[in-house]
């Protein structure tokens, strides 16, 4: 049901059907198989992001994190803040002795999981279908395998020395003890028996569907599977303990939003960087993007993204704990301000402080659904763990390491404490025009909202298709002081793709901009996916060729 637009030779699906946009093409079609089978977008959305936990260990993990906005057809916008908590027992002193004042690495930055919770209450609450029937695909990809793909295989060369010290991911990721090369079947059947034990805890459930969907979720967070998560946190030195998940659960919180060039522009709260996001739109409002000159257009963009987030750094943190002032935050006249400062002819040096990259921290993937109703499903799950510390070997995942995104400065809204949320850099964006709904994001880390923002002005203020927009030459600033500790930064620093860096380097650096160079289409530069849908059932995509993004509809 897809036709070829002539000027761009995009392709463009017709009539009233689905759509799905995921950071690996399996995931995609996972997706695509629970629409097929009449689940709406959050059903398909939710059988993604599992199966991205068991493609993508190396990104998202089943004990990591999955931030979702969710637009049902009627209106509703929501979010769910799938992130974890701090331990009890992980107090600003002891996760600062234990890291000697630096966030440790390994096991005592462990936060609660998160993803597993996320994914089961936006099935329960917006989702039509059976958590056994959603689970089914990323069973039978952990059980029968996939091929081993190019980016987890090169992740994994690149971390094979520390794989082979725990010996769960040593005999899973490095079966005879060596990396699997490129498009061997890559099989993690302890994973495939911890999801099975989720859909089995459903089937013995009695009653609705929504009792079904709580018993795999209680199968997790108060059963066997908790119980051995607290045994084997406790066992390496972790702060998490059982009762921390048996008293964690996730919250459903509303979305925030601005109207950007006529349409509405939504994201996730202050416990994540999404509005960062939106304040970076305020200001870019300001001025004719369109009619400015590449440099010109670059420069203010650039600016607008660090005064945002030096604003996310100086503020946004926890709710629960903290009350950021995120109403004028993201106000039009908040975001004048910043406008006004911008000097076209002078990059400003928001902050003297250099700091080094640290051992490295959770990367991420993305998936965006819109179905045959309307309704849209964006998430960003997390935590590459596997990669950075041991995973439980009985269940076939590790614990979120998302703790590595907090401060140990008590000053910092970011700042640890038992039962506070870490700040996340995932962060899912959707946006709703008069006759349209467009789920979209990006993994990436601190690029997140650098590469949000650009894919929007290429779509909104330049009139590039989706795919144009997520493929145009792409930049990102380290002027900033980053979100996970060392919290790293490089003054005035500011990486463009090849194409830019010819285009206009010699300008920008002129300008006081420290530039570097990224290669064409670079992974670090993110993963754009969207997906968008009009009234009248036209369909169209965009999905990064930077990392293993794929669109498929029918």
């Amino acid at each position: 049901m897809g036709v070829v637009d002539a000027p761009t030779g995009r392709i463009i699906l017709t009539g009233s059907r689905h759509m799905v946009a995921a950071g690996h093409p399996l995931a995609a079609i996972a997706a695509l198989r629970i629409l097929e089978g009449k689940g709406n977008a959050v059903d398909a959305g939710v059988a993604a992001g599992f199966a991205l936990n068991v493609l993508q260990p190396d990104m998202a993990n089943l004990g990591g994190v999955a931030p979702i906005l969710i637009r049902m057809a009627d209106g509703r916008t929501t979010t769910i803040a799938g992130v974890g908590r701090w331990p009890k027992l992980a107090t600003l002193q002891a996760v600062a002795a234990a890291g000697g004042g630096r966030i440790p690495e390994g096991p005592q930055r462990w936060v609660t999981p998160a993803a597993v919770d996320s994914w089961l209450l936006a099935l329960r609450r917006y989702g039509t279908m059976s958590a056994a029937d959603i689970l089914s695909p990323a069973i039978e990809l952990a059980r029968d395998g996939f091929a081993m793909h190019y980016f987890l295989q090169s992740n994994l060369a690149e971390n094979a020395e520390r794989l082979r010290g725990w010996p769960g991911a040593a005999e899973t990721y490095l079966p005879g003890g060596s990396v699997p090369a490129t498009g061997d079947i890559l099989r993690q059947p302890r994973l495939a028996a911890t999801l099975e034990h989720l859909a089995a805890a459903e089937r013995k459930a009695r009653g609705k569907r929504e009792a079904g969907v709580i018993a795999a979720r209680d199968a997790f967070y108060k059963g066997e599977i908790a119980a051995e998560i607290g045994r084997f946190a406790e066992s390496v030195g972790s702060f998490l303990r059982v009762e921390d998940l048996h008293d964690f659960a996730v919250e459903e919180l509303p979305a925030v939003s601005v109207t950007y060039r006529g349409q509405t522009v939504f994201a996730c709260g202050p416990w994540s960087q999404g509005p960062a996001v939106l304040q970076m739109l305020r200001i870019a409002e300001r001025f004719d993007l369109k009619r400015m000159t590449v440099a010109d257009r670059t420069h203010v963009l650039v600016e607008a993204a660090k005064a945002s987030l030096a604003d996310r750094n100086r503020f946004y943190g926890d709710p629960d704990v903290v009350n950021p002032p995120l109403e004028r935050l993201i106000s039009a006249g908040h975001g004048a301000e910043h406008a006004r400062r911008i000097e076209l002819t002078r990059a400003a040096n928001l902050t003297d402080q250099s700091s080094p990259v640290g051992l490295g921290g959770p990367d991420t993937t993305y998936a965006c659904v819109v179905d045959r109703m309307g309704n849209a499903f964006s998430a960003t799950p997390s935590d590459s763990t596997m990669l950075i510390s041991p995973i439980a070997p009985s269940l076939g995942f590790g614990i979120s390491d998302r703790g590595l995104q907090a401060s140990l400065d008590p000053r910092d809204p970011n700042h640890v404490a038992p039962g506070k949320r870490p700040r996340l850099t995932p962060n899912p964006g959707l946006v709703v025009g008069e006759d349209f709904v467009m789920p979209y994001g990006t993994p990436g880390g601190e690029v997140q909202t650098n590469a949000m923002l650009q894919m929007l002005v290429n779509h909104f203020d330049l009139g590039l298709d989706l795919q144009a927009a997520v493929e145009a030459p792409r930049w990102a600033t380290t002027a900033v002081p980053a979100t996970e500790d060392p919290h790293p930064c490089e003054p005035m620093g500011l990486k463009l793709e090849a194409p830019l860096m010819a285009e206009i380097g010699d300008d920008l650096r002129r300008r006081g901009h420290a530039i570097s160079e990224w290669p064409r289409h670079a992974a670090l530069a993110g993963g754009v996916c969207a997906v968008k849908r009009h009234g009248d059932g036209r369909l169209s995509a965009g999905a990064d060729p930077r990392r293993m993004s794929y669109a498929v509809g029918w």
